[in-house]
């Protein structure tokens, strides 16, 4: 490496999340790794003429954050929908709704996300009837922000073809109505779908809806546009301090986009890891598409050689799998997107592959399956420095807990999705769980400090991208109510879950996610100083700029 540097930022106040140096001033860049980390005038001697200098303005330098679970090719497609996010009822869901469809006239399909479960009260379920009163004589269809409940319209059942239900699989369910059609509710991807492919998306959800690839294969201007669409979604990314990105549904046409917008445009804005989305109705011998994706795909910018599963649902449908009856529907039937013994034999299958294994798993039920599905393979293939995964987590049985840290397998939780705090509401997700449930809903304290490892997320575009909302959320938690355990993060355990650990979660904690001699030269300047800032302000802090590979991608000037 240089002895000097190419870039240096000075006036800075530096967390580096190394242990052994955890503070300091500067910081010096060369070829596009981290060259010295000290004191001004340090990193001074390490200028040459040529050099830049970045003035941080005080405010607060971190490694730069690690999106640790989101959709990038889905999320950047939304980015154009209708966005409904803390909208409240029919009134103002209709105005909403109206005034979009008459800004885009041409559209085949009204799309709309981030469609709160309660958005007309905690009494009354959105159906079609209502969003046939808003506008009959165009399809319209509208997503819930965990992307796990869709509602449509009767002009989109009928151009769907799902009016009259269809037979979907297991933990889907097109709900029906005593007059013997669709009320528009449709939970589970297998059940929307059909929607999405009438409205032209599905392209941009195969990566979730099915694990596949684009068929017929895009024009040449279709995959110009996709293209784009990739770059939006990196771009969008960068602003808000990400240089990592890891996707937690994957094909392989979304490493053949990333690929081509690398090499007409010079590089990529973020690191990305996309993974193989193993569909329960796939055979065994698919996993060789993973190891495929794997060997095509394994460069310090661009890789894959994670397989990616569903094993329950969410919540908020009932769609869950859990341990105990749900509180407020104890007649509630779940079944799981894969049988337990199957998914043990296909945790055995893609260990055995050497393929890191990430799991969705919101019930205690899913999660205990998970970690079954795991101590089987570890039983049948050996211990190895696997790094499997669970995604989510919202509960997790007390039996479980200690399971985590003695089989190796990393949490990735996500702390926008907490009911109670970024805008989430409290209602109807904390009736759902149970009160007897609560000390151990969205535990990261208590997995933590039974060993395990955390990352963070956000799951966008379930939820706001914003890592320094995330941050918040981990630092200011308090409590459902007296008794419950404290699962609050402290300030530098979150922003240690949005680099460091999601480092980790990558494989790659020996050159990312420290602000440390040798490491990437990916770094975020913010634009205060989070450690005086009050912390239910955090969210407020705001990326001045950040760099990623030595090369800034995104500036606020």
């Amino acid at each position: 490496m240089s002895t000097q540097a190419d870039t240096i930022i000075l006036n800075g106040k530096l967390l580096t999340m190394d242990p052994d140096k955890p503070r300091a001033d500067a910081i010096a860049l060369a070829g596009g790794r981290i060259l010295a980390v000290g004191t001004t005038a340090e990193i001074e001697a390490l200028a040459g003429p040529d050099t830049r200098r970045i003035d941080a303005a005080g405010g607060s330098v971190l490694p730069g954050f690690s999106e640790n679970h989101m959709h990038l090719f889905s999320g950047a497609a939304e980015l154009d929908h209708l966005q409904l996010s803390g909208l409240r009822g029919f009134d103002a869901l209709k105005a909403a709704v109206l005034d979009y469809a008459a800004a885009r006239p041409g559209d085949s399909m009204i799309f709309g996300q981030g469609t709160d479960y309660p958005i007309l009260g905690e009494k009354e379920r959105l159906t079609r009837h209502h969003l046939d009163a808003i506008l009959a004589d165009r399809p319209i269809a509208l997503f819930a922000p965990d992307h796990h409940t869709g509602w449509a319209n009767t002009k989109a059942l009928e151009l769907s073809g799902i009016l009259h239900g269809r037979d979907v699989g297991p933990g889907n369910e097109i709900v029906m109505g005593e007059d013997g059609l669709a009320t528009g509710e449709l939970r589970e991807m297998q059940a929307f779908d059909p929607v999405q492919i009438a409205g032209g998306f599905s392209r941009y959800r195969l990566g979730l809806a099915t694990g596949g690839e684009p068929n017929p294969y895009p024009t040449e201007a279709e995959f110009a546009i996709d293209m784009d669409v990739m770059r939006r979604g990196l771009n969008y990314c960068a602003r808000h301090g990400i240089t990592t990105i890891q996707c937690m549904d994957g094909n392989l046409y979304q490493l053949e986009l990333l690929s081509a917008v690398e090499k007409a445009d010079g590089g990529l804005p973020c690191r990305v890891m996309v993974p193989f989305h193993f569909k329960n109705f796939m055979d065994t011998a698919m996993l060789d598409k993973a190891v495929t994706m794997r060997e095509r795909y394994n460069s310090e910018w661009l890789k894959s050689g994670t397989v990616k599963f569903f094993y329950d649902g969410v919540l908020d449908s009932w769609t869950a799998v859990m341990v105990e009856p749900y509180a407020d529907n104890p007649d509630a039937t779940v079944e799981p997107l894969f049988q337990p013994e199957r998914f043990k034999e296909l945790a055995i299958e893609a260990d055995r592959r050497g393929l890191q294994i990430a799991v969705h798993a919101i019930g205690d039920g899913a999660v205990r399956a998970v970690l079954d599905g795991y101590e089987a393979a570890r039983q049948a293939n050996g211990a190895r420095d696997s790094r499997h995964r669970v995604e989510h987590i919202e509960v997790v049985h007390p039996d479980d807990i200690k399971r985590f840290a003695a089989l190796g397998v990393i949490a990735s939780m996500q702390p926008p999705h907490v009911p109670g705090f970024t805008g989430v509401p409290l209602a109807p997700t904390v009736d759902i769980i149970g009160e007897a449930r609560w000390p151990v809903s969205y535990a990261w304290r208590t997995l933590k400090n039974a060993g395990a490892r955390i990352c963070f997320a956000s799951d966008w575009p379930v939820s706001p991208i914003d890592p320094l909302l995330g941050i918040q959320t981990a630092v200011t938690r308090t409590p459902w109510a007296a008794g419950n355990p404290d699962q609050s993060f402290t300030l530098s355990e979150a922003i240690e879950a949005y680099t460091a650990e999601g480092a980790y979660a990558g494989f790659t904690e020996d050159r990312n996610g420290r602000l440390k001699p040798g490491f990437f030269a990916d770094i975020v300047i913010l634009d205060q100083d989070v450690e005086a800032v009050d912390p239910s302000r955090l969210g407020t802090v705001k990326p001045a700029m950040t760099i990623c590979g030595g090369r800034v991608t995104f500036s606020q000037q």
